[in-house]
């Protein structure tokens, strides 16, 4: 559990994984291994990168907000390692004090398939909100974006993870700045999507902000130039993780990788004529 004055952040992860280049293709052991401050917390010690499906809850001011919600149990998704899974995501949810009733808010990042597949679930045969008491903010501009560029995988994505919350009435789209408490709000940050933000949180004198997929893996402070296949827009989101990390390391801001392995916070330093991430 991690604290940002007021607010409380704690952990769920669905998934951690060594092997990461299916995503990063340049996160490869030749490319790792010299990057030594990954070592011991980012690479196993073969250099493969580590890397983590997972959710944050987060605190604030009476409200308790899912931020991004991982892979489901029982998609149809078309990464096989990531398809028709039975894990015991909300089962650890509840262990950890968050039973989904209990949940307020759900906000998806952006749309892509690891971050919305707990939106649902699966009840005789049939997909169902799997917070039923929450609001699920979807960014209007990616929301647009996906409804009307519908690739090989969106209709399923959209029927099993997005379609029964529309259907069910809980949904409001949100600009890439909306605000959902005094403490927390969403910055734009395009480029792996359209519509992708961040989370700022700001409390008590303390600031922190979960960065959503503008970087998948901290190799990416080191080397920014690295862009992801999945990346919607190769150019701009290279140039807003430049700029992110160049302006986090100048506000020591407490940067959360919604995918980094443990310990997932830490700060962007600047590293001879580069940047490095530094975890306690």
């Amino acid at each position: 559990m991690l604290s940002v004055g007021n607010v409380r952040i704690t952990r769920i992860v669905e998934l951690e994984m060594p092997g990461l280049s299916f995503v990063l293709p340049d996160a490869i052991p030749d490319n790792l291994l010299p990057i030594r401050w990954l070592a011991p917390h980012f690479i196993t010690p073969e250099g493969e990168a580590i890397a983590s499906i997972q959710a944050f809850i987060v605190e604030s001011q009476g409200k308790r907000i899912i931020v991004d919600t991982c892979l489901g149990n029982d998609k149809k998704l078309p990464i096989r390692r990531w398809a028709n899974r039975k894990g015991p995501f909300l089962e650890d949810l509840a262990a950890a004090g968050y039973p989904r009733e209990s949940i307020d808010t759900v906000l998806c990042t952006h749309l892509h398939m690891d971050h919305i597949g707990w939106n649902t679930m699966l009840v005789d045969g049939k997909w169902q909100p799997a917070f039923p008491n929450a609001r699920y903010l979807f960014g209007r501009i990616e929301w647009e974006h996906w409804d009307r560029t519908r690739e090989k995988w969106t209709p399923t994505l959209i029927e099993e993870s997005i379609q029964p919350i529309l259907d069910a009435g809980l949904q409001t789209l949100v600009e890439t700045n909306h605000r959902i408490t005094d403490e927390l709000w969403l910055e734009p940050t395009p480029g792996h999507t359209p519509g992708h933000v961040s989370v700022r949180i700001s409390s008590n004198g303390e600031q922190a902000v979960i960065t959503g997929d503008l970087m998948h893996h901290p190799c990416q402070i080191a080397h920014p130039e690295w862009n992801s296949v999945a990346d919607s827009d190769p150019h701009q989101a290279c140039a807003t993780r430049h700029a992110f990390i160049a302006r986090r390391a100048e506000d020591g801001i407490l940067v959360i990788g919604t995918h980094f392995a443990a310990p997932v916070a830490g700060h962007i330093v600047r590293d001879s004529d580069g940047f490095r991430f530094q975890v306690d």
